[in-house]
């Protein structure tokens, strides 16, 4: 099975993997050397410029951050 190549990001401090599969996209950690994915997002649910910033390639815009930084925090107070 082929996945989509993850692109590391940082987030609030703390590293996570990105990965785009189609209109889905994987957020997850590096845990012990096995990828832990916390959450699979729909891109059309991020805001427009997130989109964009997404389509560019540019992980380091600060509204895909914030967006994904969001995610992260649901994450976390559901206990993930």
């Amino acid at each position: 099975m082929r996945m989509s190549e993850s692109t590391t990001i940082e987030l609030g401090g703390d590293e996570y993997l990105v990965q785009r599969e189609g209109d889905t996209l994987r957020l997850g950690r590096q845990v012990g050397g096995e990828t832990a994915w916390l959450d699979d997002i729909e891109v059309g649910q991020l805001p427009g410029p997130a989109q964009e910033a997404l389509q560019r390639g540019e992980h380091s815009d600060q509204t895909l951050q914030t967006a994904l930084l969001g995610v992260v925090n649901a994450e976390v107070n559901r206990g993930g």
